[in-house]
């Protein structure tokens, strides 16, 4: 069985001879939009950041370089990404879409920066929350703005890449609970999510949502909307109970605690590999689990190494 055999086998829980090492045989291409640039500037959205080399990526958003200032005019204010604009057969070449080889690799399209992110890097954080809670018909027409957009993208990215999965990321909770009310979240972001979901099922595709944080509030919703795979599973829920609840429904991906085991400063590699064992058990029977850190930030070298060591020899299914 090659890899992209036993991948898909996996996220349909379809007798996978093994438990993946991370995303095998897949292969990201996002689409030429900005989202987040890479230095100081502006994304397409007119979003300004700024740069600093020990953050997280490099840049991250300005304070009050949010563009809608005054949402009784937002508008007037948002700026939409105008995807027709873009030179698609110049971007498919420098990708070498065409050279792909489809028998061996997954395609996954990168979708970042969802409905609830997208609207606070629009309003600024606390403006959002406010505006959630205060003026939720009209976060809910800015929402549907968002997820047209997101839908629109999604349709023409599939007609010059025909990626297998699309990654769809809206980070919707904190360590502790989600950033908004349960029935805010169902009223407002749920609905447009669900749109955006259906318009990847019309294309034939896989739903791989992306969302940190502690989110079991609202996991069924994300299985009854029809998310085909969870990442990156961060250890804040409680991942067994959620497997047993609704693994027969959807992968899981990730778990391995990058928090307390991985990135801790003292962590040793048997320690790694204790984590390794217990993430396997806990979420890998009957396939619907890729194994993979609960988040990706900068490990050791021996860490890394014991790690994929690990589910390389525990993450084998018994014949």
């Amino acid at each position: 069985m090659t890899a992209k055999e036993n991948f898909l086998r996996t996220i349909f829980r379809d007798s996978p001879e093994w438990i993946p090492f991370g995303m095998e045989s897949e292969i990201y291409i996002g689409p030429p939009i900005i989202e987040r640039p890479i230095k100081a500037g502006f994304d397409d959205w007119g979003v300004e950041y700024v740069f600093d080399e020990k953050a997280a990526g490099g840049t991250y958003p300005k304070i009050n370089g949010h563009p809608i200032k005054d949402f009784t005019k937002w508008r007037k204010h948002i700026q939409i990404p105008d995807i027709d604009k873009i030179d698609w057969d110049l971007f498919a070449s420098q990708k070498k879409i065409n050279k792909i080889d489809r028998e061996a690799h997954v395609i996954s399209g990168f979708i970042e920066f969802g409905i609830f992110e997208r609207t606070y890097l629009l309003l600024g954080l606390e403006n959002a929350l406010i505006n959630y809670l205060t003026e939720p018909e009209e976060m809910l027409e800015i929402s549907k703005v968002i997820a047209d957009y997101k839908i629109n993208l999604i349709k023409k990215f599939y007609s010059i890449v025909k990626p297998d999965i699309i990654w769809y990321g809206d980070d919707w909770g904190t360590q502790r609970k989600l950033f908004l009310p349960p029935d805010i979240w169902r009223k407002i972001i749920k609905p447009q999510t669900k749109r955006i979901y259906d318009a990847i099922k019309e294309l034939g595709l896989i739903v791989n949502q992306h969302s940190c944080g502690k989110i079991e509030e609202v996991f069924e919703d994300i299985v009854e909307m029809g998310a085909d795979i969870w990442n990156p599973c961060q250890p804040c829920n409680d991942l067994a109970n959620l497997k047993k609840e609704y693994g027969d429904k959807i992968t899981f991906c990730g778990g391995i605690d990058s928090q307390f085991v991985l990135h801790r400063p003292d962590v040793t590699t048997d320690e790694v590999r204790t984590e390794v064992r217990k993430r396997i058990d806990e979420m890998g029977k009957g396939g619907g689990y890729i194994a993979m850190p609960s988040h990706s930030v900068p490990f050791r070298k021996d860490v890394v190494d014991a790690m994929n060591d690990e589910i390389s020899r525990y993450g084998r299914y018994a014949k």
